[in-house]
């Protein structure tokens, strides 16, 4: 890893300690995205699956294809562990449809777009994050032909909560069916079956909060490397990072031998 990415890496957990999940997954996606500038705005407003795609290059391109993930069995409790090929796992996955998608239902007629990042972000504050999202990404909607109204302008806030008001149960279910198949990076769901009792358990796997948990880890082992070095060569954190990984591991040996 060059002098450079390692510094910048080791920026982002330090930047990143303090935050919540959503504020670290930002800190990480602007590592995955440098071209962007670190343009937090332009970031939140791309699709939720394609910000989990460019997740899971940057993991890729830090730690490799293998990922190790270790789940509990949701019948028997038994502890489940088994490699992920991330590399073979991201190609299946198909990038997001940012055009807006629509569904018919009972009569319905319904536009909405998929969410995008600040739109989760949002969302999840609200008790009821499901309707926090709908009002967010139904567009317009269409009852037996005519427009539905509610006495708001349609964009308004008073709008678009009194559309989804209107919504019946199975449109809203169907809306969310749809957006799933129009970006299916957004939830990614793994379905194992336990190797002791034969019982299948789903489980999301969060690769904002996997990458983090190792990048985590890296960056305490590194510090410690850098301390190790630095107390037995007085060289400094620059000088230590600069050296390969190879160098830096054949000269903590040879302090250890010492």
């Amino acid at each position: 890893m060059a002098i450079a990415q390692a510094t910048e890496l080791l920026a982002t957990w330090e930047a990143g300690l303090d935050r919540a999940s959503s504020g670290r997954a930002l800190l990480l996606h602007r590592a995955a995205r440098p071209d962007t500038g670190g343009d937090s705005e332009a970031l939140l407003s791309l699709p939720v699956g394609a910000r989990e795609t460019d997740l899971f290059a940057l993991r890729r391109a830090l730690f490799g294809e293998r990922m190790q993930v270790r789940l509990e069995c949701g019948a028997c409790a038994a502890d489940m562990e088994f490699d992920l090929d991330a590399g073979e796992f991201a190609r299946s996955l198909r990038g997001p449809d940012a055009s807006p998608a629509r569904i018919c239902e009972d009569g319905w007629e319904v536009e909405f777009r998929v969410p995008s990042v600040a739109d989760l972000t949002a969302a999840a504050r609200h008790a009821d994050a499901r309707r926090a999202l709908l009002e967010r990404c139904v567009v317009s909607a269409v009852r037996d032909g005519g427009d539905v109204s509610a006495g708001a302008p349609d964009d308004s806030p008073d709008g678009i909560a009194a559309l989804v008001d209107a919504l019946p149960p199975a449109v809203q279910r169907r809306i969310a069916e749809a957006a799933e198949r129009a970006d299916p990076a957004a939830d990614v769901t793994l379905n194992v079956s336990c190797p002791d009792c034969g019982a299948a358990t789903r489980a999301e796997l969060d690769i904002a909060s996997y990458l983090w948990t190792e990048l985590d880890a890296w960056a305490r082992d590194l510090l410690l490397d850098v301390h190790l070095l630095a107390t037995a060569y007085g060289w400094s954190e620059p000088e230590i990072l600069a050296l390969s990984p190879l160098r830096r591991r054949y000269y903590l040996e040879l302090c250890a031998d010492v």
